[in-house]
């Protein structure tokens, strides 16, 4: 496999990682919306797709393979997780 079907592979490996990360901090915005010191949307997108992506990762050295229905639900606990901490949502 040369260079670019690696990098299409690992595009493809993260965008689900990737597509959370852009819908989190929005959809945070409308469920946490009494949060007095709202973050930068872009510092959320990437604090959440770096968690997101290490979950991906950690599942696939765990399970040894891509695609499991257990990998995409620690991918969207993880996420939401984050997303929760990053918005303040325990001191509601």
């Amino acid at each position: 496999m040369n260079f670019l079907d690696s990098l299409i592979h690992l595009s493809w490996f993260l965008s689900p990682a990737l597509t959370l990360a852009l819908l989190l901090p929005i959809a945070g915005r409308f469920w946490l919306s009494k949060n007095p010191t709202p973050r930068a949307y872009l510092a959320q997108v990437a604090v959440v797709f770096l968690a997101c992506s290490l979950a991906l990762v950690t599942s696939l050295w765990c399970w040894g393979m891509d695609g499991k229905m257990a990998s995409y639900a620690a991918l969207v606990l993880v996420g939401a997780s984050c997303q929760w901490l990053i918005s303040g949502g325990w001191r509601r």
